[in-house]
């Protein structure tokens, strides 16, 4: 595969590489670095495993993986004491397993290097370089809203900075959430003497009840190791405009795991409804939009394909 179809294979799926350029260069490496950040504050759902394909991906092309288990972030992000994160990671690292993801990936707990006094010192370092402004603005999309907002809400831009650093990061991968920390980074990192990663950004699924993000702490997730009768309940009850496929997260659910590990998804309908289907992304697209199909028959479909794509992560998680 040369350097062009592994491009295209990249961006197929993402929003955008910030910078091909740079991406060339780090093809050229005998190992490049791919990492990804997670809380560990709560169930592991479908939006998260949108990147943990794209890692699979990259690991494919010759990257080794990093999974940062952000427990000191997950705690400035109020997500609970560190007790209950420590023991929420360690259900976060088998549910990334349970995933398909390679042996040799590499999980650290961000709590194991981010109290050394190396750490602190480039943090201290960082915090002279960026305003109080741009900091707060770079949190926009990944804290809690907050009237009275804590000073840790400005402390976990700079560590989540200086965390591509000490991981020796290439490649920089999360959701569109992650955008404005990943373009601090670039922006700062090499005033303290590294060269800053390039950044990838997925896209964010809308969650169940049509927020604009799919979450744990609301509730309106599809967690990847729920049961059989959970996903059929969660899908049916989730929100699905007739005809509209903008900001629909049953029709995302399709575009984004299904269409890329099948061409076509099956459609069972009654023979008085017009019969089973078989229908590729466009033909789905233009079925739906134009009211032929009905959002129970999207959702019966969808609901259908997860069940079976998420057996081995249910039974990999009872193991």
């Amino acid at each position: 595969m040369d350097y062009k179809e592994k491009v295209e294979l990249i961006e197929n799926g993402t929003l955008e590489i910030i910078d091909l350029k740079e991406l060339e260069e780090k093809f050229k490496k005998s190992k490049p670095i791919v990492y990804a950040g997670y809380e560990p504050s709560g169930k592991v759902h479908l939006g998260h495993a949108i990147t943990v394909m794209k890692l699979k991906q990259l690991h494919d092309m010759g990257f080794k993986i990093k999974i940062l288990l952000a427990d000191y972030h997950a705690y400035l992000n109020g997500k609970g004491t560190m007790e209950e994160i420590h023991e929420l990671s360690v259900y976060n690292q088998k549910a990334f397993k349970s995933l398909g993801l390679s042996e040799d990936t590499e999980f650290i707990q961000g709590s194991s290097y981010q109290t050394t006094v190396e750490y602190s010192d480039k943090v201290y370092k960082l915090s002279t370089l960026v305003s109080l402004k741009r900091a707060k603005r770079s949190m926009d999309q990944v804290s809690r809203h907050d009237e009275n907002p804590k000073v840790s809400s400005v402390l976990y831009p700079l560590m989540q900075v200086v965390d591509m650093l000490f991981l020796d990061v290439d490649v920089a991968l999360g959701g569109m959430e992650q955008r404005k920390i990943q373009m601090l980074a670039r922006e700062n990192l090499s005033k303290i003497d590294f060269k800053p990663p390039v950044c990838i950004h997925t896209p964010l699924l809308h969650g169940l009840d049509g927020d604009e993000k799919m979450s744990s702490s609301k509730g309106n997730f599809i967690a990847i190791d729920d049961e059989e009768n959970v996903i059929k309940k969660k899908i049916k009850k989730s929100y699905c405009p007739m005809k509209e496929i903008e900001a629909n997260p049953i029709f995302e659910i399709a575009k984004y795991f299904i269409f890329p590990n099948q061409e076509k998804i099956l459609i069972k309908r009654s023979e008085k409804f017009g019969g089973n289907l078989e229908l590729n992304e466009n033909e789905l697209k233009s079925m739906y939009e134009s009211g032929e199909l009905h959002p129970l028959d999207l959702k019966n479909g969808v609901s259908e394909f997860l069940i079976e794509y998420l057996k081995p992560v249910r039974e990999f998680m009872l193991s």
